[in-house]
């Protein structure tokens, strides 16, 4: 048995790694996977997601849904309303997790939570993403300023009314800074449309 060569006890090697793993990364770690069944059948392990296992003794997790989608597609970055969400910019609830993706990426798709990928250019994809770590996992999500550019930008799927409580609770809680603003509705090619309403925000 493999575990016997990893002097760690299964539940100790979930620890070291943050209580959360996929069964290809436990595998490796040499948790087999009639071990990892075991686990969840006496309860020790809850299947999150596909392939997902994390221990049950752990604190619920803040963001499940982020940290679930992070895990499964690490190169997506969070944006528009879950990036709102999570900078505290919006009072939608998310029904879904938005994430960008590379224009020539492959959609990532999920049973649970339902995933809604945009395909951003090249530049835009890159442009202000932060790293978060959240329950343990890092997690790639847009910057308040690079979140408001892109909802100008996709303003029509999201309704300008959310666009504009999103800028609206910037002001009232960050320094607004409107350099960076600027600057990330350059790149995402918004400045005309957005400039009078953060020139209205002063």
């Amino acid at each position: 048995m493999s575990e016997h060569k990893n002097k760690l006890h299964p539940d100790e090697i979930f620890r070291k790694h943050g209580g959360q793993l996929r069964m290809s990364e436990a595998v490796k770690l040499g948790i087999s996977r009639y071990t990892l069944y075991k686990m969840r059948d006496n309860g020790v392990v809850e299947q999150v997601s596909r392939g997902i296992y994390r221990l049950v003794a752990l604190p619920p997790i803040s963001q499940p849904d982020l940290v679930t989608v992070s895990l499964r597609f690490p190169k997506a970055v969070i944006c528009l309303i879950s990036a709102l969400s999570y900078h505290g910019l919006t009072t939608q609830i998310p029904h879904e997790v938005s994430v960008a993706v590379p224009r020539d990426t492959r959609m990532p798709s999920l049973d649970y939570p339902p995933v809604h990928a945009y395909k951003f250019s090249a530049e835009a994809f890159k442009a202000g993403i932060e790293k978060h770590p959240i329950d343990g996992v890092i997690m790639q999500i847009y910057s308040a300023e690079k979140t408001l550019a892109d909802c100008f930008k996709y303003r029509n799927k999201l309704g300008m009314d959310v666009v504009l409580e999103a800028l609206k609770l910037y002001r009232s809680q960050k320094k607004f800074n409107m350099d960076k603003l600027l600057k990330y509705a350059r790149v995402c090619r918004v400045e005309n449309i957005m400039k009078p309403y953060l020139e209205a925000s002063l």
